[in-house]
């Protein structure tokens, strides 16, 4: 709120540069506040997705939590009056890739009842595919929700 202050005072001074500025800070701020969100749910969707794959199967649980994750993700992401997404797919597979070493360790503690450090599941998996998979779920659930 601070920030919309200092804009409005910007404003009615004449100081349209700093305004320009602070809106651009604003944006950013902003930017970063979605990608955060997102993150967080893109953690989720991945640590399931490894799960599958290191355990070779699903539950219906982890089907929810995969389809949950992939809603919020495409949700944030959206830009509702301005159209199209705050991420571009490069983004989106970075912020994914950027994930993956948490959603790895956490899902370290969830396959097999915890037998495994995440680099021993690390290798048990194949990391690319799994990116792969989560980046044509987010596609998918991106064209399908349009």
């Amino acid at each position: 709120m601070e920030e919309l202050y200092e804009l409005r005072k910007y404003l009615e001074s004449g100081q349209y540069n700093d305004a320009l500025l602070l809106l651009d800070e604003m944006e950013a701020m902003s930017r970063d506040d979605k990608i955060t969100r997102m993150a967080s749910f893109m953690e989720i969707l991945l640590l399931h997705l490894i799960k599958q794959a290191a355990e070779q199967h699903t539950t219906p649980s982890w089907d929810r939590s995969i389809h949950n994750a992939l809603r919020h993700i495409i949700r944030t992401n959206k830009r509702r009056k301005a159209g199209g997404y705050y991420l571009t797919d490069a983004e989106l597979l970075a912020a994914l890739e950027e994930t993956f070493e948490d959603a790895l360790y956490n899902a370290s503690f969830e396959t097999w009842g915890g037998q495994h450090t995440a680099a021993e599941l690390g290798a048990m998996i194949e990391r690319r595919a799994i990116l792969q998979r989560a980046f044509e779920l987010l596609q998918h659930m991106q064209q399908t929700s349009a």
